[in-house]
């Protein structure tokens, strides 16, 4: 779908990272956002928290009057509403958010998550370190190799950096009246360039990108590439609640995305009410280097 998402791994601008406006547009309706958008495969979040090196033990004598440690300490960027971190939590991890749009964090912060309001480039460690470094469908709007030198300053020896996000795009009966729709809407949109429907081989490239930035830092190592395939189904209310809180549709007049709405819905009840979304969930993870 030729918009701007925080599900894209490579929006336009060329340089996403610089287009704060947009980035920060998502908590226009925070609620509808975490109500609307998907989560994680559970796979996905049981293979980050395995692969993790687990607490930090600061004290020997301290550890052995625990049976029982607690999970990894993970530092989501770009935590939005929480539905990453909250996954996380469920899995017996300590998060600590980081977001920079401040409607987005009190939603976040209102479901029982730790959230400090701030660009990841722009946040204050105060000499904190985690176990695990996560961005879910946020890392785009990081500038790419500040990104990963700070995300190696914070992890500890032996942490993980995992950065993750969906490819997904609805039938051609449905991406195809949308394309049409939104051009109708925003015909000067930098959005409008791309096709309707963006093939799997260009979100795996953008992916393969950040691996190969993550490995020019010279912090990491054992980079691989994750990738787990699902599918939901959605009804025509439910995919029309999702579409507003994409990034395209975020900062249109309400007439205009009315237009789009009805189109895309017209759409949905062509093919009886409803459709099956299949996605693909990507991932880029790396080591930091070092043991102590």
């Amino acid at each position: 779908m030729p918009i701007v998402s925080r599900d894209h791994p490579e929006p336009p601008p060329s340089k996403p990272h610089e287009a704060r406006r947009m980035a920060e547009s998502f908590g226009v309706d925070a609620q509808r956002y975490d109500r609307a958008r998907p989560g994680y495969p559970a796979a996905l979040v049981t293979r980050i928290v395995a692969k993790s090196p687990g607490p930090h033990v600061r004290d020997i004598a301290d550890a052995h009057t625990h049976a029982h440690a607690p999970g990894p300490d993970v530092l989501d960027i770009g935590c939005g509403t929480g539905i990453a971190a909250r996954q996380f939590q469920a899995a017996g991890c300590t998060v600590l958010g980081v977001e920079p749009d401040a409607r987005m964090a009190a939603f976040a912060q209102s479901r029982g998550l730790n959230v400090e309001v701030a660009t990841f480039e722009a946040w204050q460690p105060a000499g904190r370190t985690f176990d695990t470094v996560v961005a879910a469908q946020s890392w785009h709007w990081v500038a790419p190799s500040t990104g990963a030198t700070k995300a190696a300053q914070v992890l500890r020896p032996g942490g993980r950096l995992a950065i993750f996000g969906h490819a997904y795009e609805p039938p051609a009966e449905v991406a195809e009246p949308f394309a049409a729709a939104y051009r109708r809407a925003a015909p000067d949109s930098p959005f409008n360039n791309g096709p309707a429907r963006r093939p799997l081989d260009l979100y795996r490239a953008a992916y393969a990108k950040v691996a190969d930035t993550i490995d020019e830092t010279g912090h990491f190592h054992e980079t691989e590439q994750w990738r787990f395939d699902w599918e939901q189904s959605y009804t025509r209310d439910q995919w029309l609640a999702l579409l507003p809180t994409t990034g395209g549709l975020t900062q249109l007049r309400p007439d205009q995305l009315t237009g789009i709405l009805d189109a895309v819905g017209d759409a949905i009840d062509s093919l009886g009410g409803r459709f099956t979304m299949n996605y693909t969930t990507l991932a880029t993870t790396a080591v930091r280097d070092g043991t102590t």
